[in-house]
């Protein structure tokens, strides 16, 4: 059997500090449309496979970002030499999508939309949109935007949104069997990473620097070393306190979740957290 407490070691560590993250639900860069959470293992293997389908208005496209995590993952990608936990698939025909938000809102002639080969019926009714629980914005007048109509389409064709399993198995080996999909799960965004701490010769170069451009008139090395030094303490203070109340391990939805994987067994998965992964609950999502 695996041991369940690696599991949840490697979920309260999975934020390395360079481009490995834990699932960021309220990502600033993309506004959450849906999620979905893959659960594989086989012996003392396991991975995860958590599917963000969200907008992201910096690419201008609708983008499904797949997150991994495990002990045996396999054809990550790299960036500057490094690991990164996630990848990207882009479910819509790109000159589809252009002609249809062609300035980043739905046009007002859309018809329809290209999806893996699919023409999906685009709505502009307001009272659709209302009936499904997507309260409309309307920066402009009438228009819509692009989270909320991928927000609608997904209600109503939801297979064509999600990871096939080619694309889940990017970085999973295919040994490990899928034993459990969810659809919503209590979740709490958590974002602690490896603090830095200046060394001693990078606080005198960087005063010596300061001193130079006369940035810091009157202040000893002394009074700036102790700026340093309290700065890290404030900051080391507040990753502590959200590693007690958000890293994986301290809620239910991980430490049931780690004992499924750890024995195979679905039935340890029994919630009693209200779920909040619907897009509705995570407000700051795409916010910059």
């Amino acid at each position: 059997m695996i041991p369940e407490q690696h599991i949840l070691d490697a979920l309260d560590h999975s934020n390395d500090g360079h481009y490995c993250n834990f699932l960021p639900l309220n990502h600033p860069y993309t506004c959450l449309i849906d999620t979905r959470l893959n659960l594989y293992r086989r012996d003392e293997d396991w991975a995860i496979a958590a599917e963000i389908l969200g907008y992201n208005p910096r690419g201008g496209r609708i983008e499904l970002n797949i997150y991994y995590h495990g002990n045996c993952l396999v054809n990550l990608e790299q960036y500057n030499n490094r690991n990164v936990n996630n990848y990207a698939v882009y479910p819509i025909d790109e000159e589809s999508f252009q002609e249809a938000a062609p300035d980043e809102l739905l046009s007002l002639t859309a018809q329809n939309l290209l999806v893996r080969g699919i023409q999906l019926n685009l709505s502009h009714d307001k009272l659709e949109y209302e009936r499904a629980g997507i309260q409309l914005v309307e920066f402009e007048p009438d228009r819509i935007t692009i989270d909320e109509v991928g927000r609608l389409l997904i209600t109503r064709n939801e297979r064509v949104f999600r990871a096939n399993d080619a694309e889940l198995y990017k970085s999973i080996p295919q040994h490990l069997k899928k034993i459990l999909v969810l659809d919503e799960w209590h979740h709490k965004d958590f974002n602690v990473r490896p603090q830095k701490i200046m060394s001693a010769e990078d606080i005198i170069s960087t005063y010596d620097l300061n001193q130079q451009i006369g940035s810091l008139p009157g202040i000893t090395l002394a009074d700036f070393t102790a700026t340093i030094r309290a700065q890290e303490e404030r900051m080391g203070q507040f990753e502590r306190e959200e590693w007690e109340i958000a890293r994986p391990s301290s809620y239910e939805t991980w430490q049931q979740i780690a004992k499924v994987l750890a024995t195979g067994d679905t039935s340890y998965y029994e919630p009693t957290l209200e779920p909040n992964t619907h897009w509705s609950n995570w407000p700051e999502s795409g916010s910059l």
